[in-house]
């Protein structure tokens, strides 16, 4: 799912505003289409919701990258490879799931912390993510990505999710439980919340909303909504932590609250001027999850 981040913003400063603005050109060519066709907008504002932006890989990352084992790791029902970061050596095993336009040594911070801790941890750049070829990529192709890498890596004690890595994360246990833990950051409860938000951002009207979740419905031969946060949650019976902050602009903290409500056995984690990305190098959230895991 397609976000228009500004990692200008994913920065030590107080996150005070929106942190992305959508390119004009995209704007432009939305409303074109708009203008003659709901379907041809819908179709176009698609492919750009299925196309992670790429950035250059922040120089803070790089030591975690260098002091891991990387390795393609081939995804069979997909037909692709992932790239996959294996850091430490431990009977505990971490998994490690970033969010949309992110990497696998995204959470890097984190990753340092659980390896102090005596845990091994895996990560993995998703589909047209880091390392991972592609251009386009889907919730469906992420959750494969996991089940694959927890049959390649696993068995997992718990895992770690960013954003759309926690909604994946979520999914992914709901279907086929594989973790005795899970921590979720910053993470939206409802897809249809996710399209509405990216349609608005490009400035198009509601009806092109609803005709894209019609299309991704049709696509995946599922209502999308079924996969959201809130609903993959119902069926989550391990322990799990929710953390988010006040001030993140990306996603409503609303959506913890919502998240926490329906999951079985879960603890909910607010933080204050930390915004979407900053915290996850918070060390009071890092050590709240280190805590968590470990317990």
């Amino acid at each position: 799912m397609f976000k228009f981040v500004d990692m200008k913003n994913d920065s030590n400063s107080v996150p005070n505003k929106k942190s992305f603005e959508v390119p004009k050109k995209y704007i432009t060519a939305g409303k074109t289409l708009q203008f003659f066709s709901t379907g041809l907008a819908a179709d176009y504002a698609l492919k750009l919701f299925s196309t992670p932006p790429q950035f250059k890989t922040p120089e803070r990352e790089e030591m975690m990258r260098k002091s891991t084992k990387n390795e393609l790791l081939k995804i069979p029902s997909l037909n692709k490879e992932v790239m996959t970061y294996t850091y430490g050596y431990s009977k505990t095993k971490v998994l490690l799931a970033h969010g949309w336009a992110g990497r696998g040594t995204q959470l890097y911070e984190i990753a340092d912390k659980l390896l102090e801790s005596g845990m091994m941890v895996i990560s993995f750049d998703a589909p047209a993510h880091g390392l991972s070829k592609g251009k386009n990529t889907n919730l469906l192709e992420y959750l494969e990505v996991i089940k694959s890498i927890n049959e390649a890596y696993g068995p997992f004690h718990a895992a770690i999710g960013h954003s759309f890595g926690g909604i994946a994360l979520l999914a992914a246990q709901a279907e086929r439980p594989f973790l005795n833990k899970v921590a979720l950051i910053s993470i939206e409860s409802s897809i249809h919340n996710i399209v509405d938000e990216f349609v608005s951002k490009l400035s198009l009207k509601p009806k092109v909303a609803k005709e894209m979740i019609k299309k991704i419905d049709k696509l995946i031969k599922k209502d999308v909504e079924t996969l959201s946060a809130v609903e993959t949650g119902k069926n989550v019976k391990i322990p799990a932590l929710v953390i988010h902050d006040t001030e993140d602009y990306d996603v409503d903290v609303s959506s913890a609250f919502k998240v926490r409500q329906n999951l079985q056995n879960g603890i909910l984690y607010i933080t204050n001027n930390l915004g979407h990305r900053r915290i996850l190098r918070e060390p009071d959230v890092i050590f709240r999850i280190i805590d968590f895991i470990r317990d």
